[in-house]
């Protein structure tokens, strides 16, 4: 959609990814910067959600240049040079790199043939402490956030209780629910939220897309991924084995939700569903995509990575080069066609 003034209106959907959600912020930085594109609503889950609620944030305070304040002063914060708290910085440490803490932890607790496979954390951590809550409270206003009517902001948490997903609307999200969207359950206790508990979002919605499609009226929706799809060879050491198994579990629910699309889309341009607004009308969806290049991550979580301000700035750098290459090459495809292969995206492989 192409505004008189030459922006172009965008949906946002925010994969989560641990550490590498800090190329995610290069991405908003850039987007923000440019200045073509009105953010109408956007969707995260995890560390997706954490970008999306300091977005969302800034946007409402100040407009773009408080919503780069915000992002970066999080990011900040979540480096070992941001200086938090020792309890604040073990949870954000499990947020950025839960498959290493968690193989530390099988190492540390595991010392026999009989010893359990996994160590629960309503066993190691007696006193529930998910100090998160605490350093979002710090971050965001959420007054501000119920109050701002655009973006339309929605996070994704999973009803432990029913297996469902739960969206959450800007006026019901809490700490308590991006803490919810980010709960990895070998590492924290499952949060509650009016007595339900919920994990981690990205186990059913890695981004969740159509709470998007119901709330606003733009089609264009500019998927930031962060997991790979495609990997060469099969991961050998067990490290390898549970990043690799980490990226296609998170990708699960995306993939169902990209082909739900491609085949709603190919009933449009057969003419067998109606396309337009209203009740018997269907959102002809055009996908767009930034991801994180496979060869860019660092595959062993267990290898030696900089979790410092640093680290971030470099992952912050390649998201913000991956928007630049993005908007040099397609900015005018948006609200025109789609710059993503959907169709052979989500085809399956037949024997």
């Amino acid at each position: 959609m192409v505004q008189e003034s030459g922006r172009k209106k965008i949906n946002l959907a925010l994969q989560g990814g641990g550490a590498y959600g800090a190329f995610t912020w290069g991405v908003l930085d850039h987007i923000l910067q440019d200045g073509r594109l009105d953010i109408v609503g956007v969707t995260g889950a995890s560390a997706g959600a954490i970008n999306a609620i300091m977005l969302t944030d800034g946007l409402a305070r100040g407009g773009p240049d408080e919503a780069r304040n915000r992002l970066a002063d999080f990011w900040r914060a979540a480096s070992i040079n941001g200086k938090l708290p020792e309890l604040q910085r073990k949870v954000v440490d499990g947020l950025l790199w839960p498959t290493k803490i968690w193989l530390e932890m099988v190492c540390r607790f595991q010392q026999g043939p009989l010893a359990p496979p996994i160590i629960s954390p309503y066993d190691f951590n007696l006193l529930d402490i998910n100090p998160l809550k605490d350093l979002i409270e710090r971050f965001v206003d959420f007054e501000a956030i119920r109050k701002c009517q655009v973006p339309k902001l929605f996070v994704s948490a999973t009803n432990v209780e029913t297996g469902k997903l739960r969206i959450f609307s800007q006026d019901k999200i809490t700490a308590e629910v991006v803490a919810a969207s980010a709960c990895l359950p070998n590492l924290f206790r499952a949060v509650e939220i009016d007595g339900v508990p919920y994990w981690d979002g990205g186990y059913l919605g890695n981004p969740s897309i159509f709470p998007l499609l119901k709330t606003t009226t733009t089609e264009d929706v500019l998927l930031v991924q962060l997991n790979p799809l495609k990997r060469h060879g099969a991961p050998t050491s067990i490290a390898q084995i549970l990043r690799r198994l980490n990226e296609i579990t998170f990708n699960s629910s995306l993939m169902g939700e990209l082909h739900a699309i491609e085949v709603v889309r190919r009933l449009i341009d057969e003419g067998r569903l109606g396309w337009g607004v209203g009740q018997e009308t269907y959102k002809r969806v055009t996908m767009h995509r930034i991801v994180l290049d496979a060869s860019d991550k660092e595959l062993d979580p267990l290898s030696p990575v900089n979790i410092d301000y640093e680290f971030f700035e470099m992952l912050r750098d390649q998201g913000r080069d991956a928007a630049r290459r993005f908007m040099d090459a397609h900015f005018e495809d948006i609200g025109v066609r789609e710059t993503m292969d959907l169709a052979n995206e989500v085809q399956a492989e037949w024997a």
